[in-house]
């Protein structure tokens, strides 16, 4: 990308942004997110932007339901802190080094801005020192996803003796009896499977295929590690990334002056834009809302309820989706399967006029036991109940 063209392309997301808003960086859980739904042009504009979603669901009064409490922000700080004290010895043990005790070097990553951070990072992979172990304590790197820069921070980065690469995740959920939550290590791995894909592209193929998670083990704060294969995420999520739509191509096709700037009062916290003319812009990019995205974007609770409001049986599921064809809106499959509309010959309408025929049988039919006069039941109680005798 020409530095004409990506300051350019950075004006036009400032300006969606709103001027004088902080973008929030895109971190590797978010890219991950979106990897799962490429076909979300919404999120990958928002994201790409910098846009504040949970902020912006406020305003339109569908707040996000999920996030990590203060105290498990702070419980993981702590964590992260002890496994990095007295020169990181402890995460060398963790990463096998023959003699945990030599110190390993940890180069000073400071720079001003995140493109000065992600040159520093790269100059000290580039100057790692053969054998012996450094440590790059938050490094970070950059990434081209859809077409825009996005910068990502991995808890550290490993250089081996060997001068292999190793990402390393540290995580404040148990390792118990030597095994941890299979979705949390999933979450870990997909994360974690971003951050060698943006190490790839400073040198491919130096980074290792297997990450360190490193967590707590059982109920102790003592740290213990997994090795965590990552070579089916980061199949998949390369793959993914590559399926999204360009940024500059999904800005082009929104209205002009189209914004998400929520036009924070003098106090630089209070909203002053109005749901409707949010919603509107909002509403302006395409979003692709699956159940899943309830648990990882802070706009699916507004993207659920116009989905609902529209019918669209993506409501229900992929998997669903997938099963009915060209059959598209709940209005459609309650049609078809109604004899109403669709092609007697199309296997999902089959389906459906099946199905619809096995309920209405099943509600026709007649209940053991129903319309039955209360003396006759009676009756057939009592002669029960002498047989019984």
């Amino acid at each position: 990308m020409s530095t004409t063209h990506h300051h350019s392309l950075r004006k036009r997301l400032a300006d969606l942004r709103g001027p004088g808003t902080a973008p929030r960086p895109l971190d590797a859980r978010a890219l991950a997110a979106l990897a799962a739904n490429p076909g979300c042009r919404r999120r990958a504009l928002m994201d790409a932007a910098g846009v504040d979603k949970g902020a912006v669901a406020e305003v339109l009064g569908a707040p996000a339901r999920f996030g990590q409490s203060r105290f498990a922000f702070s419980r993981g700080h702590a964590f992260e802190a002890r496994v990095k004290r007295d020169g990181c010895a402890e995460l060398l043990r963790l990463l096998g080094a023959a003699d945990p005790g030599v110190p390993a070097e940890v180069p000073d990553l400071a720079a001003p801005g995140p493109e000065g951070r992600a040159a520093r990072t790269r100059l000290a992979l580039a100057e790692a020192p053969a054998g012996s172990w450094t440590l790059l304590d938050h490094p970070l790197l950059a990434l081209e996803v859809a077409g825009s820069l996005a910068y990502l921070e991995p808890d550290a980065v490993a250089v081996a003796p060997d001068g292999g690469w190793t990402v390393v995740e540290i995580k404040s959920f148990p390792i118990l009896d030597g095994g941890a939550d299979a979705q949390k290590v999933g979450a870990a791995a997909r994360q974690a499977a971003v951050y060698v894909l943006a190490l790839d592209a400073v040198e491919p193929g130096r980074a290792r295929p297997d990450v360190l998670l490193v967590c707590p083990k059982d109920f102790s704060n003592l740290p213990t590690a997994e090795w965590v294969d990552v070579r089916k995420q980061l199949a998949v999520t390369g793959r993914q990334l590559t399926r999204l739509t360009r940024i500059e191509d999904i800005a082009a096709t929104l209205p002009a002056g189209t914004t998400f700037d929520l036009r924070y009062a003098a106090d630089g916290s209070t909203p002053t834009r109005s749901r409707i003319e949010l919603s509107d812009a909002v509403d302006a990019v395409p979003a692709a809302y699956a159940p899943e995205c309830l648990s990882t974007c802070e706009l699916a609770f507004h993207c659920r309820d116009r989905s609902r409001a529209d019918g669209c049986v993506e409501s229900l599921g992929r998997g669903l989706r997938g099963e009915l064809g060209t059959l598209t809106t709940v209005d459609a499959v309650l049609s078809a399967a109604h004899g109403e509309a669709g092609d007697p010959a199309d296997p999902a309408v089959a389906a459906l006029r099946r199905a619809a025929a096995l309920r209405a049988e099943a509600l026709s039919a007649p209940v053991p036991g129903a319309g039955v006069p209360a003396q006759q039941a009676e009756g057939r109680v009592g002669a029960g109940d002498a047989a019984c005798r």
